[in-house]
């Protein structure tokens, strides 16, 4: 009985894993189930043992990213000095990595345009993720003795993923660039993060 149940959370993951690739790469609204099915190994037959529809692969695959990105959150910030943790992340963000990483990177800035067309059980899974990482930043703020922390940190991921969404859409390479590294040089210097501060 454990094997049938660990076995179905491993195929369970696999699907997300597969449904999640495919919202960031098309949208919610084109993900096929049988695609996804079979972009995982599986049958389309096995979909209803998982999710009740479509809608519910979709929730579930949001919130999948979001713990995915909060993994990443974590491993940048977690045991180290919160101003270093902290300059880490911003500078993980606004990479030319994370820009180029569409089906893998942070789902607020692949999903914002989205959001409002979907269920609102949907958009309260997005907006606990959004919630969770701005109180992560808040309390490494926090830490820092930064006034109205909460505040600071919704501004912080409003910057990160207006800047990554901005730098995804521009087409010449150098602007491009030159959007992550002026919002990375800003943040890093409002926030008081820079090396030797």
């Amino acid at each position: 009985m454990r094997y049938a149940s660990e076995h179905k959370q491993k195929t369970r993951t696999r699907v997300l894993d597969a449904a999640a690739k495919a919202i960031r790469a098309t949208g919610p609204a084109r993900v096929g189930v049988a695609a996804v099915m079979a972009d995982a190994g599986l049958t389309h037959g096995g979909f209803y043992a998982h999710f009740a529809s479509k809608d519910d692969l979709v929730a579930a695959a949001i919130r999948h990213m979001f713990e995915q990105a909060h993994a990443r959150f974590v491993a940048e910030t977690h045991g180290r000095d919160p101003r270093e943790g902290l300059r880490a992340y911003i500078r993980t963000y606004l990479s030319t990595q994370h820009r180029d990483a569409r089906d893998s990177g942070c789902p607020i800035a692949a999903l914002s345009s989205d959001l409002p067309r979907l269920t609102e059980a949907t958009r309260a899974i997005y907006a606990e993720g959004v919630q969770r990482l701005a109180t992560g930043i808040a309390s490494i703020l926090a830490a820092l003795d930064h006034d109205d922390a909460d505040a600071q940190a919704r501004s912080l991921v409003a910057e990160l993923v207006g800047a990554l969404a901005l730098a995804r859409v521009e087409p010449d390479a150098k602007r491009s660039e030159a959007i992550l590294a002026a919002s990375k040089r800003q943040l890093l210097r409002r926030f008081g993060l820079e090396p030797g501060a």
